[in-house]
């Protein structure tokens, strides 16, 4: 088989599989939220916290609960990395210095799992398991909630009340992200990686050059961050390490963990608005956009837009021999349009072109199909966009899902949009103008610019993934993508919860002849472009610098 047939078999089947999930996972996530059953070890969690679980709240409070348990949970685990050495499992290493300990934990907490460092040289195993680890569930259940919330922001009526956000944290961890992470583990470790707590510096050569299983808890910290879309890893080279990622089986199974609960949120969206056929519309815009770029990146990788490239068939720089170019440019796209900074080839050895398409994804706000959670609510503010645009365009009242989107509305959408290019394009521009900005690059000219706009790229939409070339483990940089990481993750989400809330205060406004339908093709076409141009107008000055520039050199 060729490798092109096999790279499109490869994407085929990956269809094939989420396929068969979108309506399972879909119905029992809904079911997981909406029931009004609280098992015994939840009651128990809920009176540790003194929470009652029966009683919801406004968006207000849903969103002082949701910032309050990030903060602590920020607190935690910077103070967990700096008492490091005083603690147990440390494995003899120091306590984190201040400034990677701050990116760090802010990095974890808010799902962006940036790494600064060498995970398997720098953190103990508690620090892993009881620090980095339970952020990969809990940051994923926290985007998981929002999402949740605003769905109900348009299938509540005449309330100000959107839910529990305790209830919803503690459901979405423990019958959701828990239990499939546990079998998605023991897969992982039947396909060959690791599960254990030897000390990664207890590497036994045998004959031949050959080296025994060494590391730490490899495979629950691979499969939590696959599957609650978080990046980071026990190794520096994250899923290019056999440990980490041992075949092209485990490959496609780390991929397909990626996208599991972003694509199967659609239909528990669809479940509680009472209209599947609105999460197929959504369901719709992010299969197109997704596959367009699974396409595009796989193109420009295979083709080899350079000389070199050209002259060997295909850019194999940078990636591992074990996936080859077409699952290498299918990775690096699942990973970037999610919020998952897993990557199994390096970012920056890619074309120019191909490289700028794991920015375009991060760029269009990882809506295709985004984050855990984070992709749907993403998803949704577009689509309120998109009514209003087209209200516009008839003289209308724009409305969707039975409410209407009046001022309030659309102030809080454009807001939710508008934060992460400013973030993104400031944070570049600031490191582009000063020394400490500037001394990290390792590149000069459009590449090293796009290293720049990478790192700040991701750091704002909370992807995690790095383009490398740059060195980023300075007082400045963690300082500077902690900022981004933070503002990039709780102002979107205090934006959408106040527009849920506006939403569930309204009275459902009825059908008429004049109302757009959004469940099809038509809808689904126009959301896809509104999300094309709104990003293409953004970003485009700032990838003509970079990417384009060097792609057209």
């Amino acid at each position: 088989m060729s490798p092109t047939a096999a790279g499109i078999l490869f994407i085929v089947s990956l269809v094939v599989a989420l396929a068969v999930t979108y309506k399972p996972l879909g119905d029992y996530m809904y079911r997981v939220y909406s029931s009004a059953r609280h098992n015994a070890v939840e009651r128990g969690i809920y009176r540790l916290m003194g929470v009652r679980p029966d009683q919801d709240q406004r968006w207000g409070a849903y969103a002082r609960s949701l910032l309050a348990f990030s903060v602590i949970s920020i607190l935690f685990v910077y103070g967990m990395q700096r008492l490091q050495d005083k603690l147990f499992l440390s494995l003899g290493f120091p306590g984190v210095t201040d400034h990677v300990a701050w990116n760090t934990a802010i990095s974890f907490v808010t799902n962006t799992n940036w790494q600064a460092y060498s995970g398997e040289s720098t953190m103990g195993h508690l620090v892993q398991m009881a620090a980095l680890a339970v952020q990969n569930f809990v940051s994923a259940a926290v985007g998981m909630a929002v999402a949740i919330a605003l769905v109900r922001g348009f299938a509540r009526n005449r309330t100000e009340k959107i839910g529990n956000f305790w209830v919803d944290l503690v459901r979405g961890s423990l019958r959701i992200l828990l239990p499939i992470a546990i079998v998605g583990a023991l897969i992982l470790v039947a396909g060959g990686v690791i599960q254990n707590f030897a000390s990664p510096h207890d590497v036994t050569t045998l004959a031949g050059g050959t080296q025994s299983i060494t590391g730490g808890p490899v495979a629950s910290q691979e499969v939590i961050k696959e599957l609650g879309n978080n990046g980071g890893g026990f190794y520096n080279t994250n899923s290019a390490h056999p440990f980490e990622n041992a075949t092209s089986w485990t490959n496609w199974f780390e991929i397909f963990f990626i996208l599991l609960i972003p694509f199967a949120l659609p239909r528990t969206f669809g479940r509680i608005v009472g209209q599947n056929r609105q999460g197929y519309a959504i369901l719709a815009v992010m299969g197109i956009l997704a596959l367009g770029s699974v396409a595009l990146t796989n193109i420009f990788e295979i083709g080899g837009h350079a000389t070199v490239t050209q002259a060997l068939g295909a850019a194999m720089e940078g990636k591992d021999v074990r996936f080859g170019v077409s699952n290498s440019a299918t990775f690096g796209a699942a990973t970037t349009l999610t919020s998952t900074g897993a990557v199994n080839s390096f970012h920056d050895s890619f074309t120019p072109l191909g490289g700028m398409m794991t920015m375009f994804n991060m760029m269009l706000g990882e809506v295709a199909p985004g984050g855990a959670g984070a992709g749907m609510y993403g998803m949704l503010v577009l689509a309120v966009i998109t009514v209003f645009v087209a209200g516009l365009m008839v003289g209308r009242t724009p409305e969707y899902l039975g409410k209407k989107i009046g001022s309030r509305e659309i102030k809080l959408a454009s807001l939710y949009f508008l934060t992460t290019p400013t973030l993104v394009l400031i944070g570049t521009a600031v490191a582009m103008g000063n020394e400490a900005g500037l001394a990290a690059m390792l590149n000069s000219g459009p590449h090293g610019f796009s290293e720049i706009l990478y790192a700040f790229t991701s750091a704002s939409n909370n992807n995690g993934s790095a383009f490398g070339g740059v060195t980023v483990n300075t007082p400045w940089y963690d300082v500077a993508l902690g900022l981004c990481m933070v503002f990039g993750r709780f102002l979107p989400i205090v934006f959408v919860l106040g527009l849920a809330g506006s939403l569930a205060k309204q009275a459902p406004v009825p059908v008429s002849a004049g109302t757009l339908p959004t469940y099809r093709p038509q809808f689904v076409g126009m959301v896809v472009g509104v999300t094309i141009i709104v990003v293409a107008l953004t970003f485009l000055p700032a990838l003509a610098l970079g990417p384009l520039a060097e792609g057209l050199s």
